[in-house]
């Protein structure tokens, strides 16, 4: 038995849609939030399966978590107790990884299975663990085998914790949180080189200065922080999701007549909204929302993802859907996971033209695509495909629709408000 998703195709979106808060920065918040000394509300939460199991993890660590509306939560870690993470919980959250800056940060002692997520290609925690050496701790490996099944453990610890400079090798945004984390309570200051510049880092950031840490420079690729002896509980709105956002107004560009994307961050959108421009893309943009207008021809483009402020890896996946529908040969290059393109293989059943040389893949449009049996092997894959059958000709069955739920708070609700013909079945 599995749950997948349906959509009927060929049905104009009109309405408005109103963006969630970001799962990209909620998935790093949620575990920031075991630092403090005192409860933690953070409104905006989206209602994604990330969600549940970061929760389901903080109820191992015996830290309590009050649901208070649709989109609060209240965390409170005073009863807290540092234990080993094994939960399987752990293996399948790739963002678990996040409790390793933020237990060894208060506790100086961390011990975790391997985190999980969607496979990508290589995603090395290499500089996570570099950051965490850098301030003085010590990292083992070790493999152990519970209820007939191999896990790869990491234990991390330190005597103390000391401040110092650290340059990443990669801009990486878990990286730099990972050892921001770390670092709130080491002593004296701790320098990072070269990190990343996401707005997701900036609201981690702004969290932890809430809660008394002294963090300056983020957005920027040098950030300083300066230790301190304790944090407190505050209050929290998380910014908007850039990346459902963006997937939105691809959306919108693929099979809407007339429809607004509202509470958005432009600023955040930039690259993306530069290239719709660029495509043809009619559309409205302001200050906390964008209007996009369907119909217009569009054109080929050649994209490269970048680290921000350029092009996000987490919109190439939809945008290829798009550019299947442009005039002309279009090229995609994935300058952040070479291999993210397992969603063009599922966009060839449904008869897009697309070649695949990693890192670069070719779309030839404007081709028409026919609803069929596809998979979401990832979660942006995942929105690819339902942009897909939004504008593909009969019935499109979307199955591993898990990876969906992950990332995107209640996308087919969303949809069907506009108009869409989109549902879900469980069949055998």
């Amino acid at each position: 038995m599995e749950e997948v998703i349906r959509i009927e195709g060929g049905r104009k979106l009109n309405g408005t849609v109103r963006v969630s808060g970001a799962k990209n920065a909620t998935v790093a918040l949620i575990p920031a939030a075991i630092l403090a000394n005192g409860p933690v509300t953070i409104v905006g939460v989206p209602n994604i399966s990330d969600v549940k199991a970061l929760t389901t993890i903080l109820n191992e660590l015996n830290v309590q978590v009050i649901e208070k509306a649709e989109d609060h939560l209240i965390i409170e870690p005073r009863g807290m107790q540092n234990k080993v993470l094994d939960h399987e919980a752990v293996s399948k959250l790739r963002a678990s990884y996040y409790f390793m800056g933020a237990l060894l940060g208060k506790y100086k002692y961390v011990k975790i299975r391997m985190a999980g997520g969607c496979y990508l290609g290589p995603r090395p925690i290499d500089l996570h663990l570099k950051g965490f050496e850098a301030l003085g701790a010590t990292v083992e490996y070790n493999e152990e085998t519970k209820n007939g099944e191999t896990y790869g453990y990491y234990t991390i610890q330190a005597n103390e914790l000391v401040g110092t400079k650290i340059f990443l090798d990669i801009a990486s945004v878990g990286a730099t949180i990972n050892i921001l984390m770390a670092a709130v309570y080491a002593k004296g200051r701790t320098i990072i080189e070269n990190a990343a510049k996401e707005p997701e880092i900036i609201d981690v950031v702004t969290l932890l200065n809430k809660m008394g840490a002294k963090i300056r420079g983020a957005g920027t690729n040098v950030i300083t922080i300066d230790g301190v002896t304790r944090l407190n509980g505050c209050f929290h709105e998380i910014i908007p999701d850039r990346i459902e956002a963006g997937t939105f107004i691809v959306m919108a560009a693929a099979a809407a007549e007339h429809m607004v994307v509202e509470n958005i961050i432009p600023q955040h959108l930039e690259s993306l909204l530069s290239k719709l421009q660029e495509m043809g893309v009619d559309m409205d943009i302001e200050v906390d929302k964008v209007t996009i207008r369907g119909g217009n021809k569009l054109h080929a483009i050649d994209v490269t993802t970048n680290p921000y402020p350029g092009l996000a890896t987490d919109l190439q996946q939809p945008l290829t859907t798009l550019l299947t529908q442009a005039e002309g040969t279009s090229s995609v290059t994935e300058k952040i996971y070479r291999a993210r393109f397992k969603h063009c293989f599922e966009l060839e059943k449904m008869g897009a033209k697309i070649q695949v040389n990693e890192p670069r893949a070719q779309i030839v449009g404007p081709t028409k695509l026919r609803g069929t049996h596809v998979t979401a092997t990832d979660l942006r894959c995942g929105a690819s495909l339902v942009i897909a059958g939004l504008i593909g000709e009969g019935i499109t069955t979307i199955h591993e629709i898990y990876h969906i739920d992950r990332g995107y708070d209640n996308l087919d609700g969303k949809l069907e408000a506009m108009g869409a013909k989109i549902w879900r079945e469980v069949i055998d």
